[in-house]
């Protein structure tokens, strides 16, 4: 895969300190790193910060994270529209919702729902793990495999290889089975704590970064960043390079 035709993105939760502080520069500097490209969060309560921002720095965000399962999906898909997003992500749907078939076809039912009033509003709908979906079983399966088998096609999947890591799976053979139902991946690395402490750049942690990229040749890769304990601009630029040299 040639790193110019397939840049990585940068998820926004990574650098929501410093964002915080200075919406303007923080983008800026992630611009001067290299990316191009930007998974956005927060985009009802941030929506004319990122506006601003991605314009003046010229950042697309083809992808956005946003709570819509239980409510506030008309507020998010309006927020993704105005900010050029073409798929909106639900990042979280807690643990005891994973537990037995039952709920789980529910969560599946209620995506299915949205995903059709996404794209009444010309956007697509995703949704993304933690540790928990792969964690927890359905028979001999994983709760995220039936879930995914549930879901309407036009319901992408974001896998995020660190969490699926936690979860006790092999992540690069995860994805072989998911196949093109994969539309990104979340590239992060780490020691593997269940908090998600002590994360570190792609390629120096315990996640098989090199096998993952491989299992998933055409997915957007996303660095993303829960904590850090160091300058996080230094560690998204790593993760930058890393991406950039291991796939030209």
């Amino acid at each position: 895969m040639d790193a110019h035709t397939h840049p990585p993105a940068l998820q926004l939760y990574s650098i929501r300190d410093p964002f915080a502080q200075d919406p303007l520069r923080t983008l800026q500097r992630v611009a001067e790193i290299g990316y191009r490209q930007l998974e956005l969060w927060g985009i009802v309560e941030n929506l004319a910060p990122l506006r601003d921002g991605l314009r003046d720095t010229g950042l697309t965000a083809p992808t956005a994270h946003a709570r819509i399962t239980d409510s506030g999906h008309e507020e998010a898909f309006a927020a993704a529209k105005d900010l050029g997003v073409d798929t909106v992500i639900e990042p979280y749907v807690e643990p005891k919702r994973w537990e037995d078939a039952a709920d789980i076809a529910a969560t599946a039912s209620r995506l299915n729902e949205l995903a059709g009033i996404a794209a009444d509003h010309g956007l697509r709908l995703g949704y993304h793990n933690h540790w928990w979906e792969l964690k927890y079983r359905v028979g001999d399966r994983t709760a995220f495999e039936v879930f995914a088998d549930q879901l309407d096609p036009a319901v992408i999947l974001e896998v995020d290889t660190y969490w699926a890591t936690v979860g006790g799976v092999d992540a690069a053979e995860l994805l072989r089975r998911l196949g093109d139902r994969v539309h990104a991946i979340h590239v992060k690395d780490g020691g593997l704590a269940v908090d998600g402490s002590g994360q570190v750049p792609a390629g120096r942690g315990s996640v098989p970064v090199t096998e993952i990229l491989a299992a998933a040749p055409t997915a957007l890769r996303i660095v993303e960043f829960d904590h850090y304990d160091g300058d996080i601009f230094d560690a998204v630029a790593a993760s930058f390079t890393y991406l950039t040299g291991a796939e030209r």
